[in-house]
């Protein structure tokens, strides 16, 4: 069995009040909703110990759900259930644009705020056109760039990509930064995990083919890499004909996400979990439900904030 569809042990207890920390119950529930990304902040922002289950168990759960082959290729198919940087900085990835604003060299009129995106395609494909000839081997997925226009017809519109590398501590990327002695930049941190950055433009292992991929001009483009592998860049997007944008030699891992899927029934999922705190609902959910063969049955209930 593949590392990405094994499971860590769940933890359960026979307490009365448990139902609402008793992960198997509470993966039921997100999977009721599709792993609604916004009902899980939420839900992790609850209280402490659901926080603890969401680093745990939940963030890797959803990536899991979201990106099965992506997270597969990334765990190289093992058993570990940890990865760089945390299982809510890869999510974080996944779900977030985290926006940019000017560096050193790239420079914007004003910051673009982040924001949570619809859909997300990443692609290996795309990764190597970042990587110079010497780091081929590494393995790195890339978004598309997440275009934002900037109000004028005259000026090329920004775009805000991320990607991540499998194995970074053991990559040949991360060998040649820390050959040629590359500082770590000291206004830039990952949007994602809070780590140091290294500037890929200062470490001039910026490759041409990657402003071809963006659709960018040589030159108008950035990107930095923290020390966990998280790679995060903007860029200057030419305008060009839906003929001209179509490309066919991508291989894909969708994230599909979508504001859509499962938005009522998170909600109600959140106001539940408050209610349950507050002890205000009249019934407890229990793991035994788990035991019963009823789970359709379980799973309206919990939609519907019944328990």
């Amino acid at each position: 069995m593949s590392g990405a569809n094994q499971r860590p042990r769940l933890h359960t207890t026979e307490s009365c009040d448990s139902g609402i920390f008793d992960e198997r119950i509470l993966l039921l529930v997100f999977q009721s909703i599709k792993w609604d990304i916004h009902a899980l902040c939420a839900t992790a922002s609850v209280s402490r110990k659901l926080r603890a289950v969401a680093n745990r168990l939940l963030w890797r759960e959803v990536c899991v759900y979201r990106a099965p082959r992506m997270i597969e290729a990334l765990t190289n198919g093992g058993s570990s259930s940890r990865i760089g940087g945390g299982w809510h900085a890869l999510a974080k990835l996944l779900f977030f644009c985290c926006g940019g604003e000017s560096t050193r060299h790239f420079q914007l009129s004003q910051s673009c705020p982040g924001h949570f995106v619809k859909a997300s395609r990443f692609s290996k494909t795309s990764g190597r056109s970042f990587l110079t000839k010497k780091c081929r081997n590494d393995l790195l997925y890339v978004s598309d760039p997440c275009e934002h226009p900037r109000g004028n017809d005259t000026e090329d519109d920004l775009g805000i990509y991320r990607g991540v590398f499998r194995g970074f501590m053991k990559s040949r990327t991360r060998a040649c930064l820390v050959a040629r002695q590359v500082e770590l930049e000291e206004r830039v941190r990952c949007p994602f995990c809070g780590s140091r950055v290294w500037s890929m433009t200062t470490a001039r292992l910026l490759p041409k083919t990657a402003a071809k991929r963006l659709g960018s001009q040589e030159g108008g483009l950035e990107y930095f890499v923290c020390v966990n592998g998280h790679m995060h860049g903007a860029c200057w997007l030419i305008h060009l004909s839906s003929d001209e944008g179509e490309s066919t030699d991508r291989e894909i891992d969708d994230d599909g996400y979508s504001d859509d899927d499962g938005g009522g029934d998170a909600h109600c999922v959140v106001t539940w979990l408050l209610l349950k705190l507050r002890g205000e609902l009249p019934h407890v959910l229990s793991a035994e439900w788990m035991d019963s063969d009823d789970h359709n049955g379980l799973k309206r209930n919990i939609k519907w904030g019944c328990l």
